[in-house]
């Protein structure tokens, strides 16, 4: 049979039509003079905020459908306008508050609006747009302790989290209560009580992450796992040689990202992909040591005489004799003796201190490329790809996805990008995040504060 000659399958034509429309774009640019071609690179900061504070204050009608999600807006919006160095009116930060006060249960945790059922992923967004505000009112209207209660009643006896009272049991789960518990410091071995296990379980022969034992690897569960097994100080038991080799096949020809093998570009994936290579950086004495046990024909089993573990803990086999302190030991001697002694609640702050050795492991001018021309919109906002409209998540993950490209070369905060690590103008920069929460870590820093003293 003619292969060649084959009817094109339904993915096959969607790819090449996405290929058309966005080569077409390049082509385009390729050829216009340079002063244009600046004009198409700009970063359209007075669009996106003007596109921006309309929706903190108003949604039309349309948006009834994210009736359970509304802290999640709160968070895109709000972390969007800080990555561009904005911040809004001091009645709408209010409004703000207000609002997810009204959200926050009784019992514990944030519903997706008031009176709803709460759950960790509007948790996540919640806490995450408290902390973006910042100030006294905003951090102090977290209930710590109602919310640690909240995490108690989710936690699970495989050791993973459910999203809700009876609801699914995935990494997201795991990423968002873990990554609450950290930033807010209450997290401890209880909660992390066999998460790595579970994770280390939904890493696939691919090397990435699905959401639960047995799914595909997955460009946001990759992340949120990646994310957790760091918070929680296991992030060598993960095979990291094998996460960098999805990761990087995940940049398309588009020069974007794509969640999933064989699927679409999609500009959201810009920091779900992206940030993997942000944290990924950080670990790198880890990741080079597997490397190098790959290259000399090893593997990546730990000395069971040094770490007190029976199995291989690198490919995740249950140990009989290893326990939450044994590992952490092993990983405190492989970050090279970042916390001594161990405080779960100090990692996130040791780790975005930690300098980023390493060179970027992906192709960031290519991807801010497509950010630019393919997911600005020029009115405003940004979009999954060409052919779509904007809104205010790929806004928010575009523009995450934005700054982890052009702080990729800068080995810690005392080093601004230089102005070839920035594609178009300067005036791109936007704010540096912390890549374990999606924080500005300027707001990152103040939460940190104010929490460590309670």
């Amino acid at each position: 049979m003619d292969c060649s000659a084959a009817t094109p399958t339904v993915t096959q034509r969607n790819q090449w039509m996405v290929e058309h429309q966005i080569f077409q774009i390049y082509d385009l640019f390729a050829s216009l003079p340079p002063n244009a071609k600046s004009a198409m690179l700009e970063l359209q900061r007075d669009n996106h905020m003007e596109y921006l504070t309309k929706g903190l204050k108003r949604l039309d009608p349309s948006f009834s459908v994210l009736d359970a999600n509304r802290p999640w807006i709160c968070y895109w919006i709000l972390h969007a306008i800080a990555l561009l160095g904005e911040c809004v009116e001091p009645e709408l930060e209010d409004n703000v508050i207000e609002f997810l006060s009204r959200c926050q249960d009784p019992n514990g945790g944030y519903a997706g609006g008031p009176g709803q059922m709460p759950h960790l992923a509007t948790t996540y967004a919640a806490v995450n747009a408290l902390i973006t505000v910042g100030g006294e009112r905003s951090l102090s209207s977290i209930n710590r302790e109602k919310l640690y209660t909240f995490f108690q009643r989710m936690k699970q006896p495989s050791g993973a989290f459910r999203m809700h009272d009876a609801g699914e049991i995935d990494v997201r789960a795991c990423y968002t209560a873990i990554s609450v518990a950290s930033v807010l410091n209450i997290l401890d071995n209880e909660l992390v009580w066999n998460v790595g296990d579970y994770i280390v379980s939904c890493q696939t022969y691919e090397g990435g992450i699905a959401g639960e034992p047995g799914a595909e690897a997955h460009g946001g569960y990759t992340f949120c796992g990646f994310a957790t097994m760091i918070l929680i100080n296991e992030v060598n038991r993960l095979d990291l040689a094998g996460l960098l080799n999805w990761v990087a096949f995940r940049q398309s020809r588009e020069c974007g990202f794509q969640g999933r093998t064989n699927k679409l570009v999609d500009s959201c994936y810009s920091f779900w992909q992206g940030g993997v290579f942000a944290l990924l950086q950080r670990v790198h004495s880890i990741l080079d040591e597997e490397l190098g046990h790959l290259h000399s024909g090893g593997d990546c089993t730990n000395d069971p005489q040094q770490t007190g573990m029976t199995s291989d803990i690198s490919k995740g086999e249950e140990s009989s004799g290893g326990t939450l302190s044994q590992v952490d030991e092993a990983c405190h001697s492989r970050l090279g003796g970042l916390h001594a002694p161990l405080n779960l609640n100090s990692i996130d702050y040791d780790f975005i201190k930690q300098p980023a050795e390493e060179q970027p492991l992906f192709h960031s001018l290519a991807l801010q490329q497509y950010i630019l021309l393919c997911a600005q919109v020029m009115e405003g906002g940004l979009r999954d790809k060409p052919g779509k409209p904007r809104d205010y998540y790929h806004t928010c993950y575009s523009l995450s996805g934005l700054s982890v490209c052009q702080y990729s070369e800068s080995p810690d905060e005392d080093f601004p990008p230089l102005t070839s690590a920035v594609m178009g103008p300067y005036s791109n920069l936007l704010e540096r995040i912390h890549p374990l929460f999606n924080v500005v870590v300027d707001r990152y820093y103040e939460a940190h504060e104010f929490f460590a003293t309670l």
